[in-house]
C-alpha cells in the first residue's frame, strides 16, 4: 500500500462511508484538515469547536471544498467539564472514530472553569473525560478507534504527580510538555485497558511534526514569541495538510495495532509522510500510566466502563 512505500497521502484514506467521526478543534489548523479529509472519504463528521460561530464557519469551508460533505458543527469547550458532558450527551448514537486533536500551547498560567491548570486541563483532562463519556457509544460499533494527538515536545515532558496543576511554579512550555506526555500515556493505558476488557476499541496516537498552524501563536501573549513562531512557520514548518497526515493515517490505515504512534517520516520526525514512530522511553512507564489514569478519574469524575450502548445502526 502507499503507506508502506512511505508516500501515504489523504488520497489513500479508505472509504469512510457509514462511519461517524468526532474531531475536536475542528474549526482550524490540523483539526480542520483532518475533518475535511474524513468528510471527503465519506464519513459523517461532527466538528467540535469552542464556539458555534467557528464551527459553522468550518462547516461552510468544508462544504465548499467537498461536494456532498456531511458535517455537523457542535460546541465543545474542553476547559469546561459541563460543556464536555453536554457535548457527549448530544453526540450521535453511532460513533466510530474520535480524534482528540484540540489543544492549547505555551499559554500563560490560567485555570479552567473546573480549577485545573489550563494546558493540563484542556489538552489531557478534557479529552480524558470526553473519551470516557463517549466510550459506550463507540463500543457499540464494530471497529471503533480513538486517536489522540501528542507532540514531539512530549520528549521534554515530566508528569509531576506532586504538582500536576503547576501551583508551586509555572513554566508555560513545561506545562505544555507535561500535557503532551500525558496524551501519550492516556493513549497507551486506554489500549491496555481495552485489551484487558477484550474490547475491539483501538487507541492510537499521532503527532504532526513541525506543522504551520495558528496553535503556536494562539497561546502566547509575548509578541517576540509570536514573531519567532511566525518566522519559523514560514521557513521550516510543513503545511497543515502534511501535518494532519499522521492523524489521518492513525485513524484510517487498516490493521494498525492498538497503541501505535504515528508521526512524519522525515528527519527527526519534523516533516514528511506518515510512518509508525517510537515515543520517548518515559512514555512507556506502565506504572505512570495507571497512576495518571487514576488521578484523571478522580479529577474529572469520569470512570470508564467497557460496556457498549445499544447496538448502533
Amino acid at each position: 500500500m502507499a503507506g508502506e512505500r512511505g508516500r501515504w497521502t489523504a488520497a489513500d484514506i479508505p472509504d469512510q462511508r457509514e462511519r461517524v467521526a468526532v474531531v475536536t478543534g475542528a474549526n482550524s489548523g490540523l483539526g480542520l484538515v483532518t475533518a475535511r479529509e474524513l468528510a471527503r472519504a465519506g464519513a459523517r463528521v461532527v466538528l467540535a469547536s469552542r464556539s458555534a460561530e467557528k464551527g459553522e464557519a468550518a462547516a461552510a469551508s468544508i462544504a465548499a471544498a467537498v461536494a456532498g460533505a456531511t458535517v455537523d458543527p457542535a460546541v465543545l469547550d474542553l476547559a469546561d467539564l459541563d460543556s464536555v458532558r453536554a457535548f457527549a450527551a448530544a453526540a450521535p448514537d453511532r460513533l466510530d472514530l474520535l480524534i482528540n486533536n484540540a489543544g492549547i500551547m505555551a499559554a500563560p498560567r490560567r485555570l479552567t472553569r473546573d480549577g485545573f491548570e489550563s494546558q493540563f486541563g484542556t489538552n489531557h483532562l478534557g479529552h480524558f473525560a470526553l473519551t470516557g463519556l463517549l466510550l459506550s457509544k463507540m463500543l457499540a460499533t464494530p471497529a471503533p478507534r480513538v486517536v489522540t494527538v501528542s507532540s514531539l515536545m512530549h520528549r521534554g515532558g515530566k508528569i509531576d504527580f506532586d504538582d500536576l496543576q503547576s501551583e508551586r511554579g509555572y513554566s508555560r512550555w513545561g506545562a505544555y510538555q507535561q500535557s503532551k506526555l500525558a496524551n501519550l500515556m492516556f493513549c497507551f493505558e486506554l489500549q491496555r485497558r481495552a485489551t484487558e476488557a477484550a474490547s475491539a476499541l483501538l487507541s492510537l496516537a499521532a503527532h504532526p511534526g513541525y506543522a504551520a498552524t495558528n496553535l503556536q501563536a494562539a497561546g502566547t501573549d509575548r509578541f517576540y514569541e509570536r514573531w519567532f513562531m511566525a518566522i519559523g512557520n514560514k521557513l521550516f514548518a510543513q503545511s497543515a495538510q502534511m501535518g494532519a497526515l499522521p492523524t489521518l493515517y492513525a485513524a484510517t490505515f487498516p490493521d494498525l495495532p492498538g497503541g501505535t504512534y504515528v508521526g512524519p517520516g522525515g528527519r527527526n520526525e519534523q516533516r514528511g509522510y506518515p510512518k509508525v514512530v517510537t515515543a520517548a522511553g518515559k512514555a512507556y512507564d506502565e506504572q505512570a500510566w495507571r497512576r495518571l489514569w487514576e488521578v484523571s478519574e478522580e479529577l474529572t469524575g469520569v470512570h470508564y466502563e467497557f460496556e457498549p450502548a445499544q447496538a448502533a445502526t
